[in-house]
């Protein structure tokens, strides 16, 4: 991961609404939701939903995938591990044994895809 693509998706997730609607995809991968359950779990209005979700897509956290009439949203989990490798891959000042078992767990945390797409 890039240093604008790290900007993009913590930027996407700086808002309360979008942080919490990420953390239920997580929550619910690997199956996801659709829109509209994700706008009730979380008392949300539909088109504010679809706007936060649009965004998060943008950044890259989020895929879509149409099923009939129904648009359903996961989390991009190798994203959001890319994402946590980069902001930990210089960390310790040298020592990297001493961030090893942070970057283990980060490392298999999220093996279901390999890509987002």
């Amino acid at each position: 991961m890039d240093t604008e693509s790290a900007l993009a998706a913590l930027s996407a997730l700086s808002q309360s609404t979008r942080l919490e609607i990420f953390r239920l995809l997580v929550r619910h991968e690997p199956d996801g939701l659709p829109a509209g359950e994700v706008a009730r779990y979380l008392g949300v209005p539909q088109n504010t939903i679809s706007a936060h979700l649009a965004t998060l897509t943008r950044a890259g956290l989020l895929t879509s995938q149409r099923h009939s009439r129904l648009i359903v949203y996961r989390a991009c989990l190798p994203r959001l591990r890319d994402l946590m490798l980069f902001l930990v891959r210089d960390c310790c000042a040298g020592n990297p044994e001493l961030c090893a078992p942070l970057i283990a767990t980060l490392s298999s945390c999220c093996p279901s895809r390999e890509s987002c797409s």
